[in-house]
């Protein structure tokens, strides 16, 4: 499976991919907002197996995705959606800090929302950032994706309790642009190609 907007091809994770994921999955900086990192080599080689498992689920409810530059197929990161209820997920992504304020990450949020409330047939989609990460929370807004509040302390990790922001947008307003903040990313001049 893969998806394609403008300047990505967003594709399945392959064993080959293990050095420019764990390039960025053991820097510091990509990962101080995130529930997990840094890496070391064997999380990584964890990781890369576990996602390709999921590859073979039946029904598939996780979808882990490479994100690559067209142009180059230089792999810059990673973006996910994951099937958390009934017609309800949440998005994901990570991208090489070399890579960040360029509008990849919007473009790879962009092509989750399609494929979730296109092929998946998502009624709503979700996606949290800590409270700290401006940069991710700005990745939301773009993508016309409302905020809805502060989880706080609901997650443990690093020997303290995380709080999230939590930012959504329902299928009707995807649809049709009417979301706070929507940017209309969500109708762009190239289509996303599903395979």
């Amino acid at each position: 499976m893969r998806l394609e907007t403008q300047r990505l091809l967003i594709r399945e994770f392959t064993d080959e991919d293990y050095g420019p994921v764990h390039s960025y999955a053991s820097d510091p900086a990509v990962t101080k907002y995130m529930l997990w990192g840094p890496n070391t080599g064997e999380q990584t080689e964890d990781y890369l197996r576990m996602v390709q498992e999921w590859q073979g689920q039946e029904p598939r409810t996780s979808f882990e995705f490479a994100v690559v530059l067209k142009g180059s197929g230089k792999l810059i990161g990673g973006c996910g959606i994951y099937v958390s209820e009934p017609r309800q997920g949440e998005i994901g992504y990570c991208l090489n800090p070399l890579y960040w304020k360029q509008g990849y990450a919007s473009e790879a949020g962009q092509a989750l929302l399609r494929f979730g409330f296109g092929e998946l047939g998502l009624h709503r989609i979700f996606a949290t950032c800590r409270p700290g990460n401006a940069g991710s929370a700005k990745v939301m807004q773009k993508l016309g994706m409302t905020y809805e509040g502060l989880l706080r302390e609901h997650k443990w990790h690093r020997e303290t309790w995380q709080s999230s922001l939590l930012y959504a947008i329902l299928e009707d307003e995807f649809r049709s642009g009417s979301a706070d903040g929507a940017v209309h990313l969500h109708k762009p001049s190239s289509s996303i190609v599903i395979q």
